[in-house]
């Protein structure tokens, strides 16, 4: 499976290891059952709490800062699969992964997973959707290597 991902990062924000961010992308579609032929285009920005809270009340009329925002494309050309773009807030990253115990690497990872399934059209919105898209990160999670990324919350 090949993914194209393009890492952007706003200024005050730390760079990441790309190939990371790639390997959790890599196993979200291969979670998720997508073909492996085509070439699959994924952006990604980093973000800091002001940029994802004007970006989170501009298209969700939610004015504060989030973890992770997707913004699916949709597009397909012969061999190629513009899934879209993923805003991945920092701080807010980093305060979580904080919060449940967890390294800011597996939390940011979980994030990559999560909104990957988002821009192939996965949500959680009613209960149903909630227990379906969570099983699959959990499994991707795992073979990524990692702990359940819901176990934190599910002690809280």
């Amino acid at each position: 499976m090949n993914v194209e991902l393009a890492l952007e990062c706003a200024p005050g924000i730390a760079s990441v290891e790309p190939a990371a961010l790639e390997t959790a992308a890599i196993a979200a579609l291969r979670g998720a059952g997508q073909d492996s032929e085509p070439v699959y285009e994924i952006a990604v920005r980093l973000v800091d709490a002001d940029e994802s809270a004007r970006l989170n009340g501009h298209y969700r009329d939610k004015p504060h800062a989030t973890n992770v925002l997707s913004f699916p494309a949709g597009a397909e050309l012969p061999g190629l699969v513009v899934l879209g773009d993923l805003v991945i807030c920092m701080p807010v990253i980093e305060r979580e992964a904080d919060a449940q115990h967890k390294s800011v690497d597996a939390h940011l990872c979980h994030m990559v997973v999560h909104g990957v399934l988002h821009l192939l059209g996965y949500d959680h919105i009613g209960d149903d959707e909630a227990d379906t898209m969570e099983a699959l990160e959990r499994r991707i999670m795992a073979e990524l290597g990692h702990d359940d990324p819901y176990r934190a919350r599910a002690h809280d």
